[in-house]
């Protein structure tokens, strides 16, 4: 049954947009890949449109970023979670026991999906409503000219500029899954201490996730020293 959420009156479309590879007799027909590939392109597009008429006086390199910011997993993921996306995720028993049905990366999958079979089923106007709609909180989070909210690696780069004068390096640590679902996993370190580490659709997705985390390790440093040095205790 296809959630009140989702504008789409197929079932067998809605099936095969939840439909993982791993559950699937066949890879190329039955899973949502070619769905996705094609959802994500119009995806790419509907966002590339509204940037580019709501936002005249931005260049192109603002407009990409924007872009980026707002069509990479986490967004993605986060929007499909709240559809409720997740429960209906055909997945092998093995991909179901490790998580597959929360993987940000399988959840941003399917939402693409979802995407491209409103495209097919009622035309781009629906597909934009929709998209409009559902990615409408980090639509407006970078309507204010901060263009790459999710840009930790920049934010790392000041930090550790900050406070140890250094710069941190990125090592890919772990590659895994097929070519159209490759999933890596990078660390981000200083002077070969690790200091984060993250996972991603692709490198760059990792390497944010790898700052994310170790900005969060930073703070959560930052904070203790502050608790130690408690003026009242003193």
């Amino acid at each position: 049954m296809i959630p009140k959420s989702i504008p789409l009156r197929n079932e067998d479309v809605f099936r095969l947009a939840m439909c993982h590879r791993s559950a699937a007799g066949n890879s190329v027909t039955e899973s949502y890949e070619r769905l996705e590939f094609f959802g994500d392109s119009v995806l790419g597009l509907i966002i590339a449109q509204y940037l580019y008429e709501n936002h005249p006086t931005w260049d192109q390199g603002m407009l990409s970023k924007a872009k980026s910011s707002i069509v990479q997993e986490g967004p993605l993921a986060t929007t499909a979670l709240r559809l409720g996306l997740d429960k209906f995720i055909e997945l092998s028993a093995s991909e179901e026991m490790t998580g597959g049905s929360t993987r940000p990366s399988i959840l941003a999958d399917v939402l693409e999906a979802v995407i491209g079979g409103i495209y097919l089923e009622s035309g781009l106007e629906a597909a934009r409503w929709f998209v409009l709609e559902q990615l409408h909180e980090f639509i407006v989070q970078i309507s204010g000219g901060d263009v790459s909210p999710n840009d930790f690696k920049s934010k790392l780069q000041e930090v550790a500029q900050a406070i140890w004068r250094k710069t941190p390096n990125y090592r890919i640590v772990r590659e895994i899954g097929v070519a159209h679902e490759k999933r890596f996993t990078v660390q981000v370190t200083f002077d070969d201490e690790v200091m984060g580490e993250g996972s991603g659709r692709s490198k760059k997705e990792a390497e944010q996730a790898a700052a994310s985390d170790a900005i969060q390790l930073i703070e959560r440093a930052r904070r203790a020293r502050e608790l130690a040095h408690d003026p009242f205790d003193e």
